[in-house]
């Protein structure tokens, strides 16, 4: 039972590589090319890729004479957002702070020890930050929307998000330290939103601040992401926007994706 449990397990893992190499190669990419980036035999090769095109995670294109991804990867990411997307009435509050703040507006929860994008409101004129995507993980100590939700986490599970996390530096600016980070989520504490400026992207800032659930708690972030240069002469103005934003959004529902997450 154990080596058969060791070869399926080892058969998981290779299909997952060979997913990971046709995403990394793009559409187009050989079998050979594929066992030339994993060092693996071309027959073992072929056989994960024929498993992985008849179950819909690659597709055979013919065209191009080799491999893309397939459908069903987009289902699962839709599948993937549809676990911490927001009521339509949330979404109409963000639409309308990203159209009377002029920023990317965004809203952040959790979802167990990560932070992940439930909903990003912004257009060609007021883009969000490159990487921030609706249902994946933003570093939660580099952005405005992160560390108003680490801010209001009690002491223990905040050292466990961290532990998970870490610190990277993402860019000169952003803050990788704890002790220093722990200054920082104080200063949100008593401000009651926080600010990020080059921490996250050069050049991006922002603002953020709590979305309260029934009880008080801090149920999400609403954030809003601009230029360094228009943050600069636009803060006090932005700080009002989400901060408008979040309360509207306080009374327009009972609890958020992910809330339960801090407890």
């Amino acid at each position: 039972m154990a080596l058969e449990q060791r070869s399926s397990g080892g058969s998981i893992l290779r299909a997952l590589r060979v997913v990971e190499a046709v995403a990394a190669a793009g559409d187009g990419v050989t079998a050979k090319a594929i066992a030339r980036r994993l060092g693996r035999p071309l027959p073992t090769i072929y056989r994960v890729l024929g498993i992985l095109v008849e179950e819909g995670y690659l597709v055979r294109l013919h065209d191009v004479r080799g491999y893309g991804l397939g459908y069903r990867i987009a289902e699962l990411h839709r599948d993937l957002t549809e676990q911490v997307v927001p009521p339509s009435a949330v979404r109409m509050i963000l639409q309308e702070v990203h159209g009377g703040a002029r920023a990317a507006t965004y809203l952040a929860v959790f979802r167990d020890v990560d932070v992940v994008v439930a909903h990003l409101d912004h257009c060609t004129d007021h883009p969000g930050p490159h990487g921030m995507r609706v249902g994946e993980p933003t570093p939660s100590h580099a952005t405005a929307g992160g560390k108003v939700l680490l801010a209001g986490l009690e002491p223990t599970r905040l050292g466990e998000l961290l532990a998970h996390s870490g610190l990277p530096r993402l860019t000169p600016r952003t803050v990788a330290d704890r002790r220093a980070l722990d200054r920082e989520l104080m200063r949100v504490r008593s401000a009651g939103a926080a600010v990020e400026v080059e921490e996250y992207q050069r050049g991006v800032a922002g603002i953020a601040v709590p979305v309260r659930g029934p009880g008080g708690e801090v149920a999400g972030a609403l954030g809003v992401s601009v230029s360094r240069a228009e943050f600069a002469a636009r803060r006090w103005e932005l700080e009002h926007a989400v901060r408008n934003g979040a309360g509207r959004v306080a009374r327009s529902i009972v609890v958020l994706p992910g809330a339960a997450a801090q407890s």
